[in-house]
């Protein structure tokens, strides 16, 4: 096992060591010795752009599965062992990655060890139908709770469609569809397992107050005799046109509390100077109250009670910029819309002004410092640095990167991208009463 360190001076005074097992798990370790706690963090190469038509929603769904017992821990006895001992856990699915994290008293870091590799090597054997058809039904009650029964809740899922057609990778979100839930069998979560959860699809952070030596030591007794599978299938392509060439649109009626606007913009792949710029831009535009957006549309001309724009990074795939604007009582879509689209077209025009810029830049900068201070933080982004761009290191300098973008790469990225013929469009009328309040109100809010 070997390992590299980041230079104090690029990285804000924060280490990282990389080191890889004989099997192919990638282990990055990184001290922190200001509060006796360690945090564990195993990312899994696979997402839901790594499911096939017909199986969407396996990723998530195994992501539960990795909390219904292995072979030395039974049922819930994960969960049980770690807050027993005084930790934290839970464990998440995108488009291209799962991830599963502990945050221990630092004591307690060997035991968060051996469970994560338990599961690694041994889930497959306890596996069985009882288990899957337990955690699909709490998947689909998952769906029903967070997508199909609530405001607004299927937007996300709508707009990828829009945004990324048919066929594509990342076409469909990772909660999956029920039919695809209910169709899916025994063998296929085994096959999703054997071909995925191995040591070599993975990396392993661990961050605080840790004994490097002693840590390496326990990986390499509890991960080590894990065996590699080369099995796995390359994702399929996710390249796209910068630009989907047309807007497209898409009316839902629905009771929903007010009308509402969304749409979604395809932006620069995450990795690159672009994305940064684009992130800095949607920041200056709708990150906050400070924004242009929520200054035109809430503050000014009232016709919104709430407007936002942000970025979520994608590597495999363009980027989506999310725009979200919920109308006041009374306020057409259209009129939105059209300042919406004002405000985007002097941006592409002028790009930020200096004080924009230093400010986005400082929010920016101060999210990612605060991400980083924490050790379940810091092993996320890790993580994510070396599973999607294969160095790890790359967390360290995220700031200075931010910093180091220039406005006139934010006006470029925006001229280029946030424009009407690269937008996925969702509007939202509602229905019921929704649709009555807004009729009785109309009076009284001109008068307001």
């Amino acid at each position: 096992m070997g390992h590299t360190a980041t230079p104090e001076a690029e990285s804000g005074g924060l280490t990282a060591t990389e080191h890889r097992l004989a099997n192919g798990l990638r282990v990055v370790l990184s001290e922190d010795h200001l509060t006796p706690v360690a945090a564990v963090c195993l990312w899994y190469d696979v997402g839901s752009r790594h499911e096939v038509k017909g199986r969407t929603g396996l990723a998530h769904l195994f992501e539960h599965l990795m909390f219904q017992g292995s072979a030395n821990v039974t049922g819930n006895g994960h969960f049980e062992l770690v807050q027993s001992a005084g930790g934290s856990l839970n464990g998440t699915t995108s488009f291209e990655r799962t991830n599963y994290f502990e945050t221990m008293p630092a004591h307690q870091l060997e035991l968060a060890l051996w469970l994560e590799a338990d599961r690694m090597g041994s889930l497959l054997s306890a596996l069985d139908l009882q288990s899957l058809d337990n955690q699909r039904d709490v998947v689909k009650n998952e769906r029903r709770q967070r997508y199909d029964n609530v405001p607004y809740g299927t937007a996300f899922e709508r707009l990828t469609a829009m945004a990324y057609p048919d066929g594509h990778p990342y076409h469909h979100t990772p909660i999956g569809s029920m039919a695809d839930l209910d169709a899916a069998s025994l063998e296929d979560a085994r096959a999703f397992f054997r071909t995925y959860y191995a040591p070599n699809n993975a990396v392993l952070a661990v961050v605080g107050d840790i004994d490097p030596e002693q840590t390496l030591a326990w990986i390499e007794k509890y991960f080590g005799t894990i065996p590699a599978h080369d099995g796995k299938p390359a994702p399929r392509d996710g390249s796209l046109p910068g630009v989907m060439g047309g807007q497209l649109r898409e009316v839902v009626e629905e009771d929903v509390p007010s009308r509402a606007l969304m749409a979604a913009y395809r932006l620069p792949h995450d990795g690159t100077r672009e994305a940064d710029a684009a992130d800095l831009a949607l920041t200056v535009l709708g990150g906050g109250e400070s924004s242009r957006l929520h200054n035109r549309l809430v503050r000014r001309d009232r016709s919104a009670v709430a407007a936002g724009f942000g970025l979520l990074r994608l590597a495999g795939a363009p980027s989506l910029g999310w725009l979200d604007v919920k109308t006041s009582s009374g306020v057409e879509v259209p009129d939105v819309e059209a300042a919406v689209d004002e405000e985007l077209t002097r941006f592409a025009e002028e790009g930020p002004t200096p004080e924009e810029m230093e400010r986005a830049q400082a929010q920016l900068e101060r999210e990612w410092l605060d991400r980083l201070a924490t050790v379940g933080g810091r092993a996320d982004e890790l993580c994510r640095y070396a599973v999607l761009f294969g160095d790890p290191q790359l967390a360290l300098t995220a700031v200075k990167r931010i910093l180091d973008i220039t406005a006139d790469e934010v006006r470029a990225v925006a001229a280029a991208t946030l424009r009407p013929d690269n937008r996925a469009a969702l509007v939202y009328e509602p229905t019921g009463s929704a649709a009555g309040e807004d009729s009785d109100e109309d009076e009284e809010g001109a008068d307001q």
